[in-house]
């Protein structure tokens, strides 16, 4: 495994060795000591499995604190456009970006830090996506913040975006309780 920092403090890609032969392809995404000698310390208490069609997002998501979360993300299956927002108080990059394309044949995942928004836009139909997470969902502690009020680039106009998301507070209206 190889552990690549990102822009955003303490966000790494995860790259991972693939291995493919006539039956298809094996690749571990996560070894707990390797994981630690890179310095992440995550016991995962949680796993969903999303499946969206192409143009879906979802997103700007994380849970507030006591039930806050690191995540370690991955793509089953086809190709997404994965995208975080830092939201740690004190942080060089708080309200800034970053993004990866992350897809099945890529042999890469995504490890986001308590105080990162997640999002994504499913780039093709059937995209599937791992989460591993580091606490319980708690349905009072879900939040987000409305994807188009974020600084970044999205190459989509009109995504279909659930009317959960749709309600998120914008950017400039949430009052963040993370500090790095």
């Amino acid at each position: 495994m190889k552990f690549i920092e990102l822009k955003l403090k303490a966000c790494k890609v995860i790259e991972v060795d693939i291995s493919r032969d006539e039956r298809g392809v094996f690749q571990k995404i996560y070894n707990h000591d390797e994981f630690q000698e890179d310095g992440i310390e995550m016991e995962f208490k949680e796993q969903y499995f999303t499946c969206s069609n192409k143009n879906v997002l979802r997103g700007m998501h994380f849970q507030l604190p006591p039930h806050d979360q690191s995540k370690l993300i991955t793509c089953l299956t086809g190709s997404v456009l994965d995208v975080f927002l830092d939201l740690r108080k004190n942080s060089a990059t708080y309200g800034q970006t970053d993004s990866i394309i992350l897809s099945e044949d890529s042999g890469v995942s995504v490890f986001l830090p308590i105080g990162i928004a997640h999002g994504f836009l499913s780039l093709e139909d059937n995209s599937g996506m791992l989460y591993n997470t580091s606490s319980v969902y708690n349905p009072h502690s879900d939040s987000g913040i409305l994807w188009d009020s974020i600084d970044y680039p999205w190459p989509i106009k009109n995504p279909e975006i659930s009317d959960r998301d749709k309600k998120h507070l914008r950017l400039d209206k949430f009052n963040t309780p993370f500090v790095l």
